[in-house]
């Protein structure tokens, strides 16, 4: 672990006559920088990395800053490259390698010199041991925010007194695979890659371009020094929710530089908002609730459907992981316990002369119309148009379709007409599981976490 807790303070920095550089053009001079050692893997990439390095200068201005996450597949796809030479730009750098908890907490609560955070080899921390590094979990998950905070108990003799650490830093991570949600969702991922033949960068050597890294980090800090934040930045259409948590320090940073930094740093924005929501795997109950629509298309839109037939469609379904839960298909009772969370409970249905247990459509199309994709524009809870029907008294009948209204010529081509499309649109793996995973991350007034 090392650190240089007076490196550059923005108000140790552009005294005497010299005129500070503008900002645009310091920011300009840390992006080429960053560009000269490290192959990122997309402009959009080196447009956040250069943002977040300025906002480590700026953190008393915000209420919560993002997570720089530098992941890769590989080893030797440039992560710690990428640290090394953010380190020499940052507002005092501490590179945290196997850093112990206690180190970080007293680090990270000295007000007057708060570090920023880079922490390698991340992978160690939330990897197979990590239980071994809860605190540090804790830590990072609670640094978000302005108001996180750690509680430690401190003993001396037989006196026990509770103390609390301030825990809000800006933290730059590197490492192998993935990082958790509860990291993911609040940080800035690059996924870095192995350079390709063309792709070449310059070596960098810590002796020779850390001085150059230095200089220009000091020439950033000056000219950042007098900056305007807006309290409010224009956040582009769409970003809401923990992604505008995310990105409103950056994008404020970009709109209080000028230039053509607010128009790149939007761009930026929106391509990794978006590329989150495309990579975003959605949980079982997500994935069950697709599935429960898509059974209900192919059955043809009935009303309800009994729990056996709605098992059998879900356990046909190609690449379906409902055959193998643990080692067991999903059962009546597994199916029950995974929807009672969205308030949807089976139900008696009329099945020929006997009551069986089931599930009515009208049940599930909240959760439908809530928590997946519209079905080519169309209101998720009632697929194919017109009014839902309302809840029945009594035993359900099984067989009734939802269109009772319409004539039996008239529903006949409903379906030519219509069901086809849908159940396409549904049957398309690949587009399906595209546009549910850009809704994992949403969360609904009620305070349920989807992808949790």
């Amino acid at each position: 672990m090392t650190a240089r807790p007076e490196a550059r303070s923005p108000n140790q920095v552009g005294g005497g006559n010299s005129r500070p550089m503008p900002p645009s053009e310091a920011l300009d001079a840390t992006e080429a920088f960053l560009g000269r050692f490290v192959c990122f893997p997309s402009e959009y990439a080196r447009v956040a990395t250069s943002l977040w390095v300025a906002h480590s200068y700026l953190l008393e201005h915000f209420d919560s800053t993002p997570r720089l996450a530098f992941l890769s597949p590989e080893p030797g796809s440039g992560k710690t490259r990428a640290l090394e030479v953010i380190g020499s730009l940052v507002r005092r750098p501490m590179h945290a390698v196997h850093c112990t908890p206690a180190a970080l907490f007293r680090a990270v609560g000295d007000l007057d010199n708060r570090p920023t955070i880079l922490f390698d080899e991340i992978d160690s921390v939330f990897g197979p041991k990590a239980r071994e590094n809860e605190e540090l979990r804790a830590f990072l998950n609670a640094g978000h925010r302005r108001s996180g905070l750690t509680f430690r108990c401190e003993s001396v003799g037989n006196t026990h007194t509770v103390v609390s650490f301030a825990s809000f830093a800006a933290v730059a991570l590197a490492g192998l695979h993935d990082v958790p949600d509860t990291i993911a969702t609040r940080s800035v991922i690059v996924k870095m890659r192995r350079r390709g033949p063309g792709e070449a960068v310059e070596p960098y050597r810590l002796r020779v371009h850390e001085p150059e890294g230095l200089a220009i980090g000091e020439q950033l800090a000056a000219a950042l020094d007098s900056l305007v934040i807006p309290e409010d930045p224009v956040l582009p259409a769409g970003v809401t929710d923990r992604p505008a948590d995310v990105w409103e320090p950056l994008l404020a940073v970009a709109e209080g530089v000028g230039g053509a930094w607010p128009g790149r740093a939007a761009e930026a924005c929106l391509h990794f908002v978006a590329g989150r929501a495309g990579a975003a795997e959605p949980s079982l109950s997500l994935l069950l609730l697709a599935d429960l629509r898509r059974v209900f298309l192919e059955a043809g839109n009935p009303d309800a459907l009994a729990t056996a037939p709605l098992l059998a469609g879900l356990l046909g379904l190609e690449e379906s992981p409902w055959r193998d839960l643990r080692g067991k298909p999903l059962d009546p009772s597994g199916l029950a316990r995974r929807l009672r969370g969205y308030e949807i409970r089976s139900t008696n249905l009329r099945v020929g002369a006997t009551v069986a247990k089931g599930y009515r459509q009208v049940d599930l199309s909240d959760a439908w119309m809530r928590y997946l994709p519209p079905i080519h524009g169309e209101p998720v809870g009632n697929p194919f148009g017109g009014v839902p029907q309302k809840p029945a008294t009594g035993a359900t009948p099984a067989t009734h379709t939802h269109h009772q209204e319409e004539s039996g010529t008239n529903r006949a081509q409903f379906r030519e007409e219509r069901l086809p499309t849908a159940v396409a649109a549904l049957t398309d793996d690949g587009a399906t599981r595209e546009a549910l995973a850009a809704t994992s991350g949403r969360t609904t007034a009620g305070g349920h976490s989807v992808g949790a």
